[in-house]
């Protein structure tokens, strides 16, 4: 019984709970045990927190599924929108409201599938927000269907006899869409999310941030991957860093993720521009 007070003491004094929405509805919250969101929930609070940002001036915007409703429990505002739409609800706030961060969380299938339209476009206009994309491989939430990420020949409920499509390379998508900074690292590594989350935050344009994440409950466990732990060692295991790639063939590559800062670039931001021409047709009428 001891054991259990001193886990429920420990989970109380989490550092990421005093910005946890505490009436939001799924109260404690809808993860899955050993589930990758809860711990890019942390990771980003840590980068707000450690750039000093006003809280009230960050805003939290998320669509459906696993990692679309993170926004619901971010303790200030944030703007729960329509399934794949995220991004666009964002770039509206951005154009009425330039003065606020504001952060997109969501998930591989709702970003790249439903939302694919609007994340090219967000990307391509250079809009200044930051989009943590949770790459899982799979519909975490709705059962496990397989996704635009899900790798060639593994098990989802959709492939039960593996995956034929080949998936799409979310972080190559976005540098051929225009995004000006784009990083990509796992779970695992805590301190490399959140200097990523803050640089992207820091970058005026589109900012790209993919986690690869763990998702024990459904695609670990038709892949037999093991445990969140076992995950995580198998995402780490199985990425390897550009620096290192750079000197790696081909063949020791495959298979591999790219992990990093994989780009960075500075141009003209949409939403600046689009200011300036608002200014330019007032002039005109005057």
């Amino acid at each position: 019984m001891s054991s259990i007070h001193e886990n429920v003491k420990r989970q109380a004094e989490h550092p990421a709970l005093k910005h946890f929405r505490k009436d939001s509805p799924g109260t404690p919250h809808l993860w899955c045990p050993g589930c990758g969101i809860g711990q890019v929930w942390h990771y980003t609070t840590k980068a707000i927190e450690e750039l000093s940002l006003d809280e009230d001036k960050v805003l939290w915007v998320g669509g459906s599924g696993c990692t679309g409703r993170m926004c619901t429990y971010w303790h200030k505002d944030f703007f729960h929108t329509l399934h794949g739409r995220a991004l666009s609800f964002a770039t509206g706030v951005k154009l009425a409201r330039p003065e606020l961060s504001v952060l997109v969380h969501s998930g591989d299938g709702e970003c790249v599938a439903i939302g694919g339209n609007h994340l090219i476009h967000a990307a391509r206009r250079n809009v200044d927000i930051t989009l943590i994309a949770i790459n899982n491989f799979n519909y975490g939430m709705t059962g496990g269907q397989f996704s635009p990420t899900t790798p060639t020949n593994v098990l989802t409920a959709t492939t039960p006899y593996k995956n034929k499509e080949a998936p799409f390379n979310l972080s190559n998508l976005m540098r051929e869409a225009g995004a000006t900074y784009i990083a990509r690292w796992t779970t695992f590594q805590a301190r490399q999310v959140i200097n990523a989350i803050k640089k992207g935050i820091q970058n005026k344009g589109f900012s790209f941030v993919e986690i690869l994440s763990q998702c024990p409950t459904q695609y670990g466990r038709r892949n037999k991957l093991g445990s969140a732990t076992e995950m995580m060692e198998w995402l780490k295991d199985n990425s390897v860093t550009k620096e290192k790639a750079a000197k790696m063939s081909p063949q020791e590559l495959e298979g591999k993720f790219l992990l990093g800062e994989l780009h960075s670039e500075t141009r003209p931001e949409f939403c600046e521009y689009m200011r300036g021409v608002t200014e330019e047709a007032s002039r005109d009428r005057a």
